[in-house]
């Protein structure tokens, strides 16, 4: 007798995409509800209002789009379920958090690096307050007109969410396991090998966020993820724990 496709997903993978979908179906069912869901497991940066501790883990579960949700959860399907399979679900498990959650402290990083060029340039009572009118402004739909103003409340303030940063460590992972494994990408008639893939995908979301792009893309947490992707399988492949393959 054959198994059913969502029999042979392995565990990890499997749960994980079926809490996405919970949390992102019951947001979409109970469209009152998403602004307090926002508020209380969305990631804020540490100075908002808004911030709690656990949202650096909570934040990858939701998605604010199902765009959004369909490509992180198909690319956790395809790649995700071969990296489950040679890495053992513990250790995919581990992974997968280590990254989103890597991804969320690079990102308020960053977002520390620009706004102390903007609190050097007020006291810090005002700072501070610009950050909290602005927390309940944008509860009730209005914006600063000043931009600077509106600029520190929008990256203190504005909450981030998605898998994006635990599924760019995937990806990292997979061209690093299977560095040939060739790959076919839309508008790219030929396979790509993996390893040069995951390259692109580095290259393209440096420069855009070093471009200062505000497309609403947190392109920093997606290098994060990466880049605690990256220290991991090093570390595995030092000691021998996993191995690449062709």
């Amino acid at each position: 007798m054959g198994t059913n496709i969502f029999g042979r997903i392995p565990s990890v993978t499997k749960n994980l995409l079926i809490i996405n979908i919970i949390v992102f179906a019951f947001g979409a069912l109970m469209p009152k509800a998403v602004q307090n869901m926002e508020d209380v497991l969305a990631l804020h940066y540490a100075t908002s209002p808004g911030f709690h501790v656990w949202q650096v883990f909570t934040y990858m579960f939701m998605h604010g789009s199902f765009t959004h949700l369909f490509f992180n959860m198909f690319a956790l399907l395809m790649f995700g379920s071969v990296l489950e399979w040679t890495m053992g679900w513990r250790r995919f498990l581990f992974f997968y958090i280590s990254c989103g959650i890597g991804a969320a402290l690079i990102q308020m990083g960053v977002f520390a690096i620009i706004l102390s060029k903007y609190q050097a340039m007020m006291n810090p009572s005002q700072f501070h307050d610009v950050i909290v009118y602005g927390w309940d402004a944008m509860h009730q739909g209005q914006y600063f007109i000043d931009s600077t103003f509106a600029t520190i409340s929008s990256l203190v303030n504005t909450p981030c969410v998605g898998a994006s940063g635990a599924i760019y460590g995937i990806l990292l992972a997979f061209g690093m396991i299977f560095p040939n494994r060739p790959m076919y990408l839309m508008f790219i008639p030929v396979p790509v090998k993996a390893k040069w893939m995951v390259t692109g995908f580095v290259v393209l979301e440096l420069l855009i966020g070093l471009s200062s792009a505000q497309d609403g893309v947190a392109h920093f947490a997606h290098l994060g993820g990466m880049l605690i992707g990256f220290l991991i399988i090093i570390y595995w492949k030092k000691k021998g724990i996993i191995n690449g393959f062709y």
